[in-house]
Order: C-alpha cells, then sequence, then structure tokens
C-alpha cells in the first residue's frame, strides 16, 4: 500500500514542485557555506541555460 501511496503522489506532483525538492535536496547536502553558495550559483546557471532571459519576458 505505501508504494502505490508513494507511486500516486509522484505522479500527481507538478514538475515545478519536483524540481523544486531536487534543488533543496542538492542544496541540503552542502557542506559549508562556500559549497551551498557554489551548489545556488549552479542551480542559478542550470536554470538560465533552460530558460533562456528572452523567453521569460514578456
Amino acid at each position: 500500500m505505501y508504494l502505490l501511496t508513494r507511486l500516486f503522489l509522484f505522479l500527481t506532483k507538478s514538475p515545478d514542485q519536483l524540481a523544486k525538492e531536487r534543488a533543496d535536496a542538492f542544496l541540503a547536502e552542502a557542506t559549508d557555506l562556500y559549497d551551498l553558495e557554489f551548489r545556488m550559483r549552479k542551480l542559478d546557471r542550470d536554470m538560465n541555460v533552460r530558460q533562456p532571459s528572452w523567453m521569460t519576458q514578456h
């Protein structure tokens, strides 16, 4: 039953929710302040690569 519940929750989450959870887990693995800042910059760079600035401006 637990597996079915987890599968249902996974299938009902939006892509934005899943991406946020992955980013939060990635940041939580930081070992110190330098590592945390590095990971934050990496997430920012990755987001800009996936969504060019000309696509987000209205």
